[in-house]
């Protein structure tokens, strides 16, 4: 599992109630700044559809035609302003951060907690404020790292020749920074060509690109239950990918599941109550169906997705050992669903599933189609494939 979502925000803002919605992991959760002091790392599923149903072939690895496939999510420290210069429990915050591929910002859009993650009371804090702070820190944090030693390196890069981008990307390789995201970066920042007469403004620009590329981010506008409508509309229309959510709702028929009082699969636009049910139960469950009803979903799956399938650009491919029943070597129909950066290769996919295989790679075959695929092939989102190797 090479995926890794970072959950990022204020305290206070719902993170930690998002992260056990998500993965049913048995984290603390309370109304007060700092609930999470160190990292919880769980795994949540993507959903996606799955080919058997289209095949004709149940595979048992799905509930009904709906797949979902594992990813790692993390649950960062609560971040406040300066947290680059280590306020708060920024330095913690700035380390996690390290691993994730994508971030999802849980931002308050009720505007019941302030900058700091501190209660004011509803509709008192404009939560458009928080997208601007949470980039700015990881931006400094990004800035902070290429700034140091720069000098020597600079000199460096003149003295022995070497590619920009390769020295950017070692000195940024602990916050996730790659060649390819470091020349991307590049070519969208006008930089002087002469690295060792960088200004901190340039450099902070460059820093600002390298984030957009590397920790691509986008919003779960938390708390839409009972946010006013006017802050929500205000958030909606930010120049960012949000998704509005209710963590809390997506909690509460997560568990109400897990108890059999409820028949429901995240991403569900909808669920059934199960025989049994207190009055009380019912109630509780009707507010949360009117939610569902009118917002489509409690917005957690839509996130999980949004993040893996759009932000990463990733799909979802099936190898298989028999292109003919779309089975491994013990017969298990569509045992695994592979997620690959969209424009990845059959040969990429090869190296997925083994490195021997990869390096034995000799051709492909399509098993919807039977059409054989060179290594050069571009996977799709829902493809099944055999990879025949020497090895």
């Amino acid at each position: 599992m090479s995926i890794s979502i970072g959950l990022a925000g204020k305290p206070n803002s719902g993170k930690s109630t998002f992260f056990k919605a998500a993965t049913l992991a048995n984290v603390e959760i309370a109304n007060h700044p700092f609930t999470t002091i160190d990292a919880n790392h769980g795994i949540t599923y993507v959903r996606a559809q799955c080919p058997c149903v289209e095949l004709g072939k149940p595979c048992g690895q799905c509930q009904d035609g709906v797949r979902y496939v594992p990813v790692e999510v993390i649950d960062v420290a609560g971040l406040v302003p300066d947290a680059h210069k280590g306020r708060g429990l920024g330095n913690a915050f700035l380390d996690n951060l390290r691993q994730a591929n994508a971030i999802i910002h849980v931002i308050d859009v009720s505007g019941g907690t302030d900058i700091e993650g501190n209660s004011v009371g509803i509709g008192q804090h404009d939560p458009l404020e928080d997208i601007e702070f949470l980039e700015h820190e990881i931006t400094m944090w990004m800035f902070g790292i290429l700034k140091r030693n720069w000098d020597r390196l600079s000199r460096r890069i003149q003295a022995e020749n070497l590619k920009l981008e390769q020295v950017i990307s070692d000195q940024l390789q602990g916050a996730g920074v790659s060649i390819h995201h470091a020349r991307v970066a590049l070519s969208k920042t006008p930089m002087s060509d002469n690295a060792a007469k960088w200004t901190d403004d340039e450099m902070i620009a460059l820093s600002n690109a390298l984030r957009l590329e590397s920790k691509p981010l986008m919003i779960a506008a938390n708390k839409m239950d009972v946010a006013p409508p006017e802050l929500l509309e205000r958030l909606m229309s930010a120049d960012r990918i949000v998704v509005p959510t209710s963590a809390a709702a997506e909690l509460a028929l997560r568990m109400a599941a897990k108890s059999d009082a409820i028949s429901y699969r995240p991403g569900d636009k909808e669920f059934v109550m199960n025989d049994g049910l207190s009055d009380a139960q019912k109630a509780g469950l009707d507010k949360i169906k009117m939610l569902v009803d009118e917002n489509g979903s409690t917005g957690i799956q839509e996130c999980i997705n949004t993040a893996v399938l759009k932000l990463l650009d990733q799909v979802v491919a099936y190898p298989v050992e028999d292109e003919n029943k779309y089975t491994d070597k013990k017969g298990r129909v569509l045992p695994d669903a592979y997620l690959m950066k969209r424009g990845s290769t059959a040969h990429d996919l090869a190296y997925l599933v083994h490195s021997d295989i990869g390096e034995g790679f000799l051709y492909a075959v399509n098993a919807k189609t039977k059409m054989r695929l060179g290594e050069k092939h571009e996977v799709e989102d829902g493809d099944v494939i055999k990879m025949v190797s020497t090895k």
